[in-house]
């Protein structure tokens, strides 16, 4: 078992707050998560114990056991009783695109950790340019999804998505209660490749309603293309714009030496 201190900086270790939007099992989380995803913690590795982690990061016990529920719900580790807690999550040095795996664990961990509000979802026919991204004809339709994401009633996320490739359409309360990439799934549309740009905009009277903020205050942008593969091909399915308000979301990356 490596002692917490040797996994984290102390600047790490006195990093959680309930100051911030995430509750402190979502921050403990967070970081443990980036542990296992990075290779800090290997496959095998045994985790530090609840009662090590409530002192090294100054938590209760209680917060720690739910941080640590939270890997255990995604796959990360193992928990035996009278073994302690394991790493099951197997690290491998992979190029850029490779960390898909823990890109989309962390898309649907924050869907499930924030509350949503479904504005739109409705099948309607694209902009020219989003229909020509979808390789859709004109006329064709796809699935407009608008949605505002919150943490303890404080909005942090706008989001404006076209789905192309679903085989029915779903329902609002569907996307209010499940996260859209669980949703794909069962409809048998598997996401193989995402590619994201980040930029900053001004805040629209549109989403500066959303996002409880005014007009022409800075966003971060995001757009995020999702891709499939039919017959060995990749097909952009998921077209999806993101405007979150920096002083409610923090936008991280973590890179390995090869990928800078």
């Amino acid at each position: 078992m490596e002692a917490v201190n040797t996994l984290f900086s102390k600047q790490q270790l006195d990093s959680l707050t309930e100051e911030s939007h995430a509750p402190l099992y979502y921050q403990l989380y967070s970081m443990l998560k980036n542990a296992i995803l990075n290779g800090t913690l290997e496959f095998g590795d045994q985790m530090p114990t609840e009662l090590q982690l409530a002192e090294a990061f100054g938590v209760s016990r209680i917060t720690a056991k739910r941080a640590m529920d939270e890997l255990a719900a995604e796959s990360l580790v193992e928990r035996r009783r009278g073994k302690g807690t394991h790493v099951i999550y197997e690290y491998q040095q992979q190029p850029v695109k490779a960390p898909l795996v823990g890109m989309l664990q962390e898309i649907e961990s924050m869907a499930r950790h924030s509350d949503v509000e479904v504005r739109t979802c409705e099948m309607l026919q694209p902009p020219a340019e989003i229909r020509e991204e979808l390789g859709l004809a004109t006329g064709e339709t796809a699935l407009l999804l608008e949605r505002t994401r919150s943490r303890d009633g404080a909005p942090f996320g706008y989001y404006v998505s076209w789905t192309a490739g679903l085989k029915r359409k779903a329902s609002a309360k569907q996307f209010a209660k499940t996260p859209r990439l669980e949703v794909f799934r069962k409809q048998g549309l598997e996401i193989t490749h995402v590619t994201q740009t980040l930029s900053a905009e001004a805040a629209t009277r549109e989403s500066a309603r959303e996002l409880a903020t005014t007009v022409g205050a800075p966003l971060l942008s995001l757009t995020r293309r999702s891709y499939t593969k039919v017959n060995g091909e990749e097909l952009l399915v998921d077209f999806m714009h993101v405007l979150y308000h920096p002083d409610r979301f923090k936008y991280q990356m973590d890179l390995k030496a090869d990928e800078i």
